[in-house]
């Protein structure tokens, strides 16, 4: 059953991730977490998110914008260390509020509240159809790659802050999600080295057929994302980021996520 629900999870996270930029961490993390401790579902997901970043750098990476990489990717870098090396230092899960639904107890937290403030009011502007004609210069660039970097690195919520930033650069289908792409993968790779310790630690306690099972089932859901993206215009696919961004940054607000 646990092989089971991890395969669903990570198939529909990794095809909701590649077409919207986010959803693959945010769903695995919680699915992890009713199998492992949450140091080792924290590792694990961060694993398995790399590696599906990766199979997609072979699949769009080529479509990379290097200027914006080069403004965007290298501080996404210095945001994720800095974020993993905070998450390392400080309990950022201070619960501000608790409630519960039915027999479930949900916790909101102040990141999550800073987190998806901030996406909806990104997300809310891109829908105004005067902040639609305008472009975000190059020198906004930088900010965002930090930004997404460092919520990256403190608590893995990084795709959708990327995707609300990069929806205003002008690029084309193929170039935003490969952009994207290698972002995310270097964030990954990033934070990863600083959970170095944690993983150590952790390693024993971790169900490697489990892992290779999830990165199998999200490399097949990231490769259905890339066939229907292919045959999706552009602004069919803003409007579903859109959309998801809205719900994602109100469940994130309200500790369900």
């Amino acid at each position: 059953m646990d092989y089971l629900i991890i395969i669903i999870v990570a198939l529909s996270g990794a095809y909701v991730s590649f077409i919207s930029g986010f959803g693959l961490g945010t769903l695995l993390l919680p699915a992890f977490m009713m199998f492992f401790t949450a140091p080792v579902a924290i590792v694990t997901t961060a694993v398995v998110h790399m590696l599906n970043n990766l199979f997609k750098l072979g699949l769009v990476g080529k479509y990379a914008d290097k200027k914006v990489l080069l403004y965007f990717g290298f501080t996404s870098v210095i945001g994720a260390l800095t974020g993993a090396w905070l998450l390392s230092c400080i309990n950022i899960g201070n619960v501000i509020w608790s409630y519960n639904i039915s027999s479930h107890e949900f916790n909101v937290t102040s990141i999550k509240v800073i987190m998806g403030i901030l996406i909806l009011v990104f997300t809310i502007l891109e829908m105004n159809t005067r902040f639609q004609s305008l472009a975000i210069g190059k020198k906004w660039l930088p900010v965002g790659g930090l930004l997404s970097g460092f919520f990256g690195g403190l608590s893995g919520h990084q795709g959708a802050l990327r995707s609300a930033f990069l929806m205003k650069v002008g690029l084309s289908k193929e170039s935003f999600v490969g952009t994207r792409a290698v972002c995310a993968f270097l964030v990954d790779t990033s934070r990863i080295a600083v959970y170095v310790t944690l993983i150590r630690e952790s390693f024993y306690q971790i169900n490697i057929k489990l892992v290779i099972v999830a990165a199998i089932a999200a490399f097949t859901g990231a490769w259905y994302g890339n066939r229907w993206m292919k045959k999706t215009e552009i602004e069919s696919v803003n409007k579903f980021i859109s959309i998801a961004l809205v719900i994602f940054s109100i469940l994130l607000i309200a500790g369900i996520v």
